[in-house]
């Protein structure tokens, strides 16, 4: 993903979701939590459209039990 300019936001957000995405993310700043976290949507977002462009085309098979 190509990197954009940065911008300062100023946004409210619930301290504890805000916590518990730095400890899942193991990130060391709120900055690098919510960094993570945006990435983390916007790439799965990516792959579910890809995913739903591929519906009915195909067959998948279960590799693993």
């Amino acid at each position: 993903m190509a990197s954009s300019p940065l911008r300062h936001k100023h946004v409210r957000i619930d301290q504890a979701k805000l916590e518990k995405a730095k400890e899942l993310l193991e990130a060391r700043t709120d900055t690098e939590a919510l960094d993570l976290a945006l990435t983390l949507v916007v790439t799965e977002g990516e792959i579910d459209a890809v995913l739903r462009g591929l519906s009915g085309k195909g067959k998948l098979r279960k590799v693993f039990r």
